[in-house]
């Protein structure tokens, strides 16, 4: 019995063959009186490179459709091939109803009376179809006596003309002969199609196996390195500790030679006065008077040296010698030591962005964002990835040099600068083959030539005039921002602008060049009146509270306060910039104490972790200071410059739920994160204007998700992104725009608030997580 199939898919056929089992290697069959479960193969392509690669398997002890309803499961409605997967729907009937494959059975026959093969290799369905086609014609299963002459094209099918008037009577049939040639042209068309695709996938199997190679050379490099770092650190452990031994083998023997001679010296003296004791007494008690007198003046003598002698009773050296080795830290350096770097990014799925993709003025600086993921279209977070990019002239020659900068997140930022004009390839290729698109093509034009665009001029906004004092407004559903699109990541948060406080001046409410902004959790907002030197304190419903600070020099007294924060015991905690240190004030506003005076040379942002410490960035020193509340130094991290430890005019600073610390770096035009220690972990961002781009970060605070939000100082935006620094969306603050936003915190009933330091005012919008 044989399943029904069609010429332009494979289907998989099991046939009972009641004879014995094909040998391997030989022509023939053996008789053995046991059943073959044969499996036939057809497929739209030639039958020798089929899913199957052979005609049938091992002997099987079978009974016509028995091996059939044996493996296929119960109740089942598909049968499935077990070689290639292909699977087949069962008639409602079962195994029992599926049609007669007339072809298979011809075949039998063919089998059945010619067993001997001159080419058993070589052997096919196609040849044993030619065999059944010149042996005799093919007979009608359920017509004995009919050959089959017609086709019905409705089931696809040959039969005898009883058939064609008994169950395919409604049923459109022609003779078999006008359908032949037709199918044989169809197969044959089919056959080329999927032959093409042979060249294609051999390509694809080749370099699969070179990156398979390659790889394995990889690991076996980096066993080796693994191996010879591991190797010569043993060298220099062993070297330190025979230098160790060496230098304490010096310095005992030293020290043993200063006491052995004094010990020297204080046994010789001993033995001195036992010797003239011994021999006074021994005169004394047994020598005449005589003898007496005439060794007194001698013996006196001698005792009275002795008794004069200055021996060296006290010691001449100590016995101090310890060996400290402090391991704790090369201990966690061991642990840390050598990091696997791979990524699962694969270039067919990545992707690049930007206007730089296809159009570049000539002279200036254009950048294009790669975006990596794995071979199912899903980011990748990580970075290190391999990625080079190529910019050809027309006439072949290198147009540009590009750099990639890696945000270690899974994005990389591609600049480059164009000299001429003209049309270029713009090629990108992670671990050498194309990302999407590739190569693309770039037209460069003079920068007078570049059409002016409404978004050229969407970002700055001028200050408003900033008339009246203490400005409530109703929070109103604003449209969308500028920067709306309807992707799903890059919808702007869905908030509302509850209320802005302030505008230029120096009364309750009033603001000169607001800085830092801070929120405490019994609901008080605590700003940074930088240029009016005090601090402001409002409720989360933006009432004026009080305010405190006198301008000067002094402890207790502000200069240019621009960070604040409010500790776990409620105390506020001010970094100011001009006096450069960090006062710490009650929560009533009344001095306490001052931490990192004649260390800080401009602090600017300041948090607090969950250990109580004072995290402060010095903006001057472009470096990170950790302080016990005590004033004590922890540890400072940090320096000038552009590497993933360094800084460039860093600003503020957030600790999130892991106790990491998040800084903006507001120069470097990203956001970097370390460790509660100061181990760097990661960063994200690019000088850009694009999604994730910043133009000079400020202001950043972490919500109970561990997301990031960002005040993007030049774009005048915020930003929020996941933990990982990738890029999730914006606050919309179209309707009231931003000039130069700087600190940013959460309130404790979860908006953001943020210090709008060109406005003179802050802003509180509704933040939905």
């Amino acid at each position: 019995m044989s399943a029904q199939f069609s010429p332009l898919q494979c289907v998989c056929v099991c046939v009972c063959v009641l004879y014995g089992k094909r040998e391997k290697g030989k022509g023939r069959v053996d008789s053995g009186g046991r059943g073959a479960l044969l499996w036939i193969s057809y497929c739209d392509t030639d039958p020798t490179q089929s899913c199957h690669g052979a005609a049938w398997t091992d002997l099987l002890p079978s009974a016509d459709s028995s091996c059939l309803q044996n493996y296929i499961p119960p109740e089942s409605l598909t049968l499935s091939c077990p070689v290639c997967r292909q699977t087949s729907i069962l008639p409602e009937k079962g195994v029992c109803a599926l049609q007669n494959n007339f072809f298979i059975t011809n075949l039998m026959e063919i089998l059945q009376r010619d067993p001997e093969c001159s080419r058993p290799e070589a052997c096919s369905v196609l040849e044993s179809v030619s065999a059944a086609a010149a042996g005799k014609p093919l007979c009608c299963p359920n017509h004995e006596g009919q050959v089959m002459e017609f086709y019905c094209e409705s089931c696809e099918t040959a039969m005898c003309l009883d058939c064609t008037e008994a169950e395919h009577g409604e049923h459109v049939t022609v003779p078999l002969r006008d359908v032949v040639e037709q199918h044989k042209a169809a197969l044959k068309t089919q056959l080329d199609a999927i032959r093409s695709r042979l060249p294609q996938l051999a390509a694809a199997i080749e370099l699969v196996g070179e990156i398979s190679r390659q790889l394995n050379e990889r690991k076996a490099e980096a066993v080796a390195e693994i191996t010879g770092t591991f190797e010569e650190l043993e060298r220099a452990l062993h070297q330190r500790k025979a230098a160790l031994i060496t230098d304490l083998e010096s310095i005992c023997s030293a020290k043993q030679k200063v006491l052995q001679a004094q010990l020297s010296s204080l046994l010789q003296g001993k033995e001195h006065i036992q010797s003239s004791c011994s021999f006074t007494e021994q005169a004394l008690s047994h020598g005449s008077a005589t003898e007496v007198l005439l060794v007194q003046k001698q013996m006196s003598e001698r005792v009275t040296a002795l008794a004069r002698h200055d021996f060296p009773e006290r010691p001449h050296q100590n016995a101090h010698l310890d060996c400290q080795i402090e391991t704790e830290g090369l201990r966690r350096s061991i642990q840390n030591l050598g990091v696997l770097l791979t990524t699962a990014a694969v270039a067919h799925t990545s992707v690049a962005t930007g206007e730089g993709l296809r159009h570049a003025a000539t002279g200036l600086h254009h950048t294009v964002t790669v975006t990596t993921k794995d071979k199912n279209g899903e980011l990748v977070r990580t970075g290190n990835a391999l990625l080079k990019a190529e910019i050809t002239s027309a006439d072949g020659s290198r147009a540009a040099e590009p750099e990639v900068t890696d945000n270690k997140n899974g994005t990389y930022e591609v600049g480059y600068t164009l000299r001429s004009e003209g049309e270029h390839s713009f090629a990108l290729l992670l671990y050498g083959q194309p990302v999407r698109g590739s190569p693309f093509r770039l037209r460069a034009v003079k920068p007078s030539d570049v059409p002016q665009s409404p978004d050229d001029v969407k970002r700055r906004v001028k200050s408003p005039s900033g008339t009246g004092g203490h400005i409530r407004q109703k929070a109103v559903r604003r449209p969308s921002s500028m920067y709306s699109t309807t992707k799903k990541k890059e919808n702007p948060i869905e908030d509302e602008l509850i209320y802005r406080v302030g505008s230029r001046g120096r009364e309750k409410g009033e603001f000169t060049n607001l800085q830092g902004i801070s929120a405490s959790s019994n609901g008080r907002v605590v700003v940074a009146d930088s240029n009016n030197q005090c601090i402001q304190i409002f409720s989360n419903d933006g009432q004026f509270k009080m305010r405190f600070g006198v301008r000067g020099r002094s402890p207790g007294q502000l200069q240019r306060p621009t960070g604040v924060t409010v500790d776990m015991n409620g105390d506020i905690v001010v970094a100011d910039y001009d006096n450069r240190w960090v006062s710490i004030f009650s929560s009533d506003g009344k001095f306490k104490n001052k931490i990192g005076a004649g260390r800080l040379m401009g602090p600017k942002g300041v948090a607090v972790d969950k250990n109580g410490h004072i995290i402060t960035v010095d903006n001057k020193a472009c470096c990170v200071f950790i302080f016990q509340s005590n004033g004590k130094l922890v540890t400072k991290f940090g320096g000038r410059g552009t590497s993933d430890r360094q800084f460039a005019g860093p600003h503020f600073v957030a600790v999130n739920n892991k106790n990491e610390i998040v800084v903006t770096d507001f120069h470097n035009h990203s956001v970097k994160v370390y460790s509660a220690d100061g181990e760097f972990l990661f960063k994200f961002g690019s000088h850009g204007e694009g999604n994730g781009q910043f133009n000079a970060p400020t202001g950043v605070a972490v919500d109970a998700n561990g997301n990031i939000i960002v005040a993007d100082w030049g774009n005048s935006r915020i930003q929020v992104f996941d933990s990982a620094g990738s890029f999730l969306s914006y606050i919309n603050t179209s309707a009231d725009p931003l000039y130069g936003p700087q600190g940013l915190a959460l309130t404790s009933d979860g908006n953001v608030a943020v210090a709008d330091s060109g406005n003179h005012c802050f802003k509180v919008y509704r933040y939905l997580q």
